[in-house]
């Protein structure tokens, strides 16, 4: 007799059966792929090198999250909350048209990605929703445990 499968996990598995059936083989790397990727990669002890464009583009990722900080403060206007969000859609648009990472650290940069873009549709759709702010703040906060970045601040043990 075999074990009660939980319908959801059930459902799950045959979607993710029936994705790989049926996804044609690319020859250029399809980025809305890593949406369904969670990495089991634990946190690292020695943090990945990054090159220039991906530098860039997170730094303006941080710095717009960081202006986004005025918006929840009721000190930034809706338009220019915005006008951040946008810069961290096109930062991330960015990364992901320089994105030349070997395929663990593409994972993990991609699923950090994907949940931020993620955070700022749900924003687009309510400006009011603070937690989608935070939403974002959150997708992108093991950045510097995985990856170089002297901008950012590290996360420590247990902290976010």
């Amino acid at each position: 007799m075999f074990p009660m499968t939980p319908p959801f996990a059930l459902l799950a598995a045959l979607a993710l059966g029936a994705a790989m059936q049926s996804a044609p083989a690319r020859a250029q790397h399809d980025h809305a792929t890593h949406a369904h990727v969670t990495p089991a990669v634990p946190p690292r002890a020695q943090r990945w090198d990054t090159d220039a464009a991906l530098r860039d583009g997170m730094d303006r990722i941080h710095t717009a999250l960081e202006e986004l900080r005025h918006y929840e403060m009721g000190h930034m206007d809706l338009t220019m909350a915005l006008d951040r969000v946008g810069l961290i859609e096109q930062a991330a648009a960015d990364i992901f048209a320089r994105c030349k990472l070997p395929p663990q650290r593409d994972a993990v940069l991609h699923g950090m990605l994907v949940s931020l873009l993620g955070a700022a549709r749900e924003f687009r759709a309510d400006p009011q929703d603070m937690a989608q702010v935070e939403a974002m703040r959150t997708a992108v906060a093991d950045y510097p445990r995985y990856f170089d970045a002297p901008r950012w601040h590290t996360p420590t043990s247990g902290a976010r």
